[in-house]
């Protein structure tokens, strides 16, 4: 049946107005009527006449009216369609799978396709993937940044769902709600981020840069030589920094103040500070190359705290040893070079001023309780027993926090239990410490530097007196709220510097020769029999602990391996794989061993005699954890390896712990030694 087109709505309204305008003509005419017939047939042959007209033009226009309208209709979606056509952005249109539907002619001259392109969008932008377009019921609107060409655009996509216009096309029926497509608008923003990165290069970079050891070096330089050798290296540096802009102040003998734009250190992180090495080849026939460490802020709030940046972070270059960068760039923090050995001070100054302050802070205190880092090895023992003793020559109740021992420490400690001399309290756990520990209480954190490495990291937030003693080099994870840190990366061991930390303490310290022996075990321990990183200090510590009654057979018969140990040992090196010719790699067996970590790395020792290598790695699996221990002799920086992997330690005695397996730990390290050589670190 067909049926004949109707308006409705305000048309229909509109198109009624002859209807209602004869009513009100056939009352105004009854009304005439009633005055005056004469005058009423007048009117109602003026009316007759109107309605007459009405009834014919409103037939005869009606049709023309419609197909007006019909034909408005089809050009304004036509209308519509070269808008979108002509629009001066890149428009494109695209399925929820990201397959190309339709695009306007800027997009096809952008991109040279045809406007009926249908391959998918990745094809021509690799960064608009599957994942990065909005999805029905999740995400309405998405926005991206890619580039084509030279130019940058920012991308935003816009979900349209095609259920009703289907629907009210009525072609297809029992269409689905998820029926969409994809709109994309490409917004050209290449000068905008052209100014935004400007805007960044030029921002302000302030840094510190000091001569690690400006005294040591010139000790050895004639008194007359001794200013053209600092005028040398002041040349060699600003001229260094000039060449990038960089603006140059003396503030002391052996400090400066740098100025530099962010461009500038981008520039320098690609050369990797070469300024490291030039300075070490000034020589005057001083016998010491002289070494520099920088600290650079930036991306502070003002510049104000830009330098408070610059100033953590040459602390924290000096803490690890100097003769390198330390970059904080808000919350992070980069690390370039360290790889020279820190030079051993002479002078005893420092332990002496230390023992002071130790001995201040535990004379106002109650209480002390000594902690190491978790699986305390011998030297975090030895260096507990030797602040135990302290404590208890100014008559303080002492506790020291293990929670689990090792089989590497259970010979030191068993002179300790059931022994008349010292208190059954003498060990605690992480709980027991947790009683005892209050605001009257110093809490002393040896070996280690880092709070999630200690034994009971809950302990540092009971008290506010917090004392740290550590031979590690500093990360950018440390006990932040100490008030005495005494933190020597060129100590051989914590035991070292506790025993010179004893000798200035007091007068009346003595030690007894079993708490000798501990102390004595540690430096054993971690100088690999005084073969690894022993100084001229080191054995003088070691002679203090011998004159205080330190037996070497007492000490050596504590540290023999059972048999079980002996032959994991062994084992890592039987199987051990050399890495580009100079790495050894390893794997450590964990079962029916008790300290398999402490196992681990003395095999990691092992491998450092065999011939051609320069660095060994032992992986050893623990606690549904990979623990690594990474050693080297002198060519090798592992701290630098092993902060990479989370963990840290010294220039060539490191660790880390990872979450993974060993195959992938083992990927890991590997991919270190590669990004290693193509940064340049390491040569073929």
């Amino acid at each position: 049946m067909n049926k004949k087109l109707k308006f409705k709505g305000s048309m229909k309204r509109f198109m009624r107005w002859p209807l209602y305008l004869t009513i009100l003509l056939v009352l105004l005419n009854v009304l005439i009527f009633t005055v005056n017939v004469k005058a009423g047939l007048l009117s109602l042959a003026g009316l007759v006449i109107y309605v007459a007209a009405a009834l014919l033009l409103t037939h005869y226009h009606r049709p023309m009216i419609l197909n007006d309208l019909i034909a408005f209709a089809n050009q304004y979606e036509s209308l519509e369609k070269r808008l979108l056509d002509d629009l001066a952005l890149p428009y494109a249109i695209m399925d929820t799978n990201g397959r190309m539907i339709w695009s306007n002619k800027v997009f096809s001259q952008l991109t040279g396709k045809d406007q009926m392109y249908n391959k998918n969008i990745n094809t021509i932008f690799p960064e608009i993937t599957l994942e990065r377009i909005p999805i029905p019921e999740k995400q309405a609107i998405a926005e991206m940044s890619t580039s084509y060409g030279d130019r940058i655009y920012r991308v935003s996509m816009q979900l349209v769902t095609m259920k009703d216009v289907i629907n009210e096309a009525r072609i297809l029926e029992n269409v689905d709600s998820d029926v969409s497509v994809v709109a994309m608008f490409f917004y050209d923003e290449t000068e905008l981020q052209e100014y935004i990165q400007k805007n960044e290069d030029d921002k302000l970079v302030v840094a510190l840069a000091y001569l690690d050891n400006y005294e040591e070096a010139l000790e050895g330089v004639e008194d007359v030589r001794r200013s053209l050798l600092i005028a040398l290296i002041d040349r060699k540096i600003t001229k260094y920094f000039s060449n990038f802009d960089g603006l140059v102040r003396k503030l002391e003998r052996d400090k400066y103040f740098l100025i530099m734009r962010q461009s500038s250190l981008e520039a320098l992180k690609e050369q990797r500070f070469h300024i490291l090495d030039e300075v070490k080849t000034v020589n005057i026939g001083n016998e010491m190359a002289v070494t520099l460490s920088i600290g650079i802020g930036l991306n502070g709030a003002n510049y104000l705290q830009n330098y408070e940046y610059c100033r953590i972070a040459i602390e924290m270059a000096l803490g690890r040893g100097g003769d390198q960068v330390v970059i904080k760039n808000g919350d992070s923090i980069t690390y370039f070079g360290g790889k020279s050995q820190q030079v051993e001070k002479n002078t005893r100054v420092k332990a002496r001023v230390k023992a002071q302050a130790l001995k201040e802070f535990m004379s106002t205190k109650d209480r002390v309780v000594v902690m190491g880092h978790k699986i305390t090895d011998v030297d975090a023992l030895g260096a507990a027993i030797g602040i135990y003793r302290a404590g208890k020559t100014l008559g303080k109740p002492v506790h020291i926090v293990v929670n689990d021992p090792t089989t590497s420490i259970r010979p030191l400690m068993a002179g300790y239990i059931n022994n008349p001399d010292y208190e059954p309290s003498m060990f605690v756990d992480c709980a027991q410490a947790k009683e005892l520990v209050d605001n009257n209480t110093v809490v002393v954190v040896v070996d280690t530097n880092k709070p999630s490495y200690t034994e009971c990291q809950d302990l540092l937030y009971l008290t506010r007196t917090i004392v740290v003693l550590d031979h590690h080099r500093r990360g950018s994870e440390v006990i932040q709220n100490a008030v005495l840190s005494y933190v020597e990366p060129y100590a051989s061991s914590t035991c070292e510097m506790v025993a010179e930390i004893l000798q200035y303490f007091s007068d009346d310290l003595r030690l007894r020769s079993l708490e000798a022996d501990c102390l004595y075990a540690g430096m054993v321990i971690d100088t690999n029999n005084f073969t690894t990183r022993s100084g001229v200090r080191t054995f003088e510590a070691a002679a203090f602990l011998r004159r205080n009654g330190a037996d070497i057979t007492r000490v050596r018969k504590m540290l023999r391996d059972n048999i079980d140990a002996y032959k994991a040992r062994a084992e890592v090196v039987r199987t051990a794989q050399i890495y580009r010719n100079c790495f050894a790699i390893g794997r450590c067996p964990s079962e029916g061993l008790e300290s398999p970590t402490v196992v681990g790395a003395q095999a990691a020792n092992e491998l450092l005699n065999i011939a051609g290598v320069k660095a060994s790695f032992v992986l050893t699996p623990y606690n549904n954890e990979v623990y690594v221990s990474a050693r080297a002799i002198d060519e090798v920086n592992v701290q630098v390896m092993m902060e990479r992997m989370g963990g840290g330690g010294h220039l060539n005695i490191a660790g880390a712990q990872v979450k993974a397996t060993e195959d992938e730990t083992e990927q890991m390290i590997k991919e270190i030694i590669d990004q290693l050589y193509q940064e340049g670190e390491f040569k073929e």
